[in-house]
């Protein structure tokens, strides 16, 4: 069977929370699919620290002439991660041709087993990285992080026009960090001014998430549900 499924998570800009959403998905989805996390932010690999595993490393196996990862798992995600199998400090001086053999060894030298869904944890940016997972990771679908900054979303914009390009499927746009929640009144307090992200980016807004600890403070064996209402569309979207 092997993977079903492959979604990238992605933005173009850094710092919108995308590897945290990429974890908590994976969680909402794993209550009722096969699941696996690729970390493929090889500059800045974070799920092997959102999933507190950080000083494991994947059992390397030798079939025939070639290497294979066993994934890590976690609460019944499997994971694999450039931050579990190098020195992050040594892929920082990695330039193209490099970083893009290492993303694809990555994910093709990693036993997944059958896995119902793949998520991608994409690196930011548009370069080198990205459009490697992005053209060579046979990608099923995208889904877009942002915020409501003016910053965040005209990179968001570069990362829909190249999926477009590259005919990658963009599921819609998840509006991180939109809110906070007073912990008195428990009124909704705007952190940016109000933007119409499905007008201005061009695609489904699948839902906003608030700035929460329950987000941040990522426990795989807590179930959360703050994603929920995205999780139930994704399933009829994906």
């Amino acid at each position: 069977m092997g993977i079903k499924q492959i979604i990238a998570i992605a933005s173009a800009k850094g710092g919108v929370g995308k590897s945290t959403i990429c974890a908590n998905l994976a969680l909402q989805f794993s209550r009722d699919y096969k699941v696996g996390i690729l970390d493929a932010d090889i500059y800045g690999p974070n799920q092997q620290i959102i999933f507190n595993v950080a000083n494991q490393k994947p059992i390397v196996k030798t079939i025939g002439e070639k290497k294979i990862f066993l994934p890590i798992e976690v609460d019944n995600i499997l994971l694999n991660s450039m931050g579990l199998v190098i020195d992050s400090a040594k892929a920082a001086m990695w330039r193209g041709p490099m970083l893009s053999k290492a993303i694809k060894q990555l994910k093709n030298s990693t036993q997944w087993g059958n896995l119902d869904y793949l998520f991608v944890d994409m690196p930011p940016g548009t370069g080198d990285a990205y459009l490697t997972v992005a053209s060579d990771i046979e990608l099923d679908y995208a889904i877009l992080i942002t915020t409501m900054s003016k910053l965040a979303v005209h990179d968001t914009k570069k990362s829909k026009t190249m999926f477009d390009r590259l005919k990658i499927p963009v599921l819609g746009i998840i509006d991180n960090m939109s809110y906070s929640i007073c912990p008195n009144t428990h009124e909704h307090i705007n952190d940016f001014m109000l933007v119409n992200l499905e007008q201005e980016i061009g695609c489904d807004l699948l839902g906003s998430i608030p700035r929460h600890k329950d987000l941040t403070d990522f426990n795989s064996s807590k179930k959360n549900n703050l994603l929920e209402p995205i999780y139930n569309k994704l399933k009829k979207l994906s």
